[in-house]
């Protein structure tokens, strides 16, 4: 191969490189966002006795979409040790999420994130994602069914039970 065809060919194979890192179809597909590993145990001692976690009303999601979301996310709490901050109540910690459903071709994505901030308001740590709603054929919030949300609160308490973990080491 002369010179020059090696310059091309190598000019190729750095563009179709570059194609393959800036593709979205991994960024589109939740199980690139997520692990399959167990997010290590948060242990309530080690977040202090006054440590109180607050959620926010999410911002740009249904009522009705939201329902599962919270339960969910309460009910994985419990299970992780993190007590929540009463409606109200004093916070250590509050997660603000804020949501958006597109639709195209068919289907609706869940795009979320969850800023973690402080009493005073600064963000401390951000959680985000993406998820297909699964079934029916309806366009935006109508679309998404309660396992798509319950989907998404898994993935923020994992994420989130990871974070605090890192936090007390």
């Amino acid at each position: 191969m002369t010179p020059i065809g090696v310059t091309r060919s190598a000019g190729l194979l750095a563009c179709l490189l570059l194609a393959a890192c800036t593709s979205t179809d991994a960024v589109l597909q939740p199980s690139a966002l997520t692990t399959t590993e167990q997010p290590p145990a948060v242990q309530t001692a080690s977040l202090g006795a006054d440590f109180r976690l607050g959620f926010d009303p999410v911002v740009g999601a249904t009522g009705e979409a939201t329902q599962p979301l919270s339960a969910r996310l309460s009910s994985l709490a419990a299970d992780n040790g993190i007590p929540l901050a009463t409606p109200g109540g004093a916070a250590t910690l509050s997660m603000k999420g804020y949501f958006s459903a597109i639709s195209e071709n068919g289907i609706t994505t869940v795009i979320y994130v969850w800023d973690v901030v402080d009493g005073t308001g600064t963000r401390l740590h951000r959680i985000q994602g993406q998820k297909q709603a699964t079934g029916g054929s309806s366009e935006g919030w109508s679309g998404v069914g309660a396992d798509t949300m319950e989907a998404i609160a898994d993935e923020t308490m994992n994420q989130l039970v990871t974070w605090l973990a890192s936090r007390q080491g």
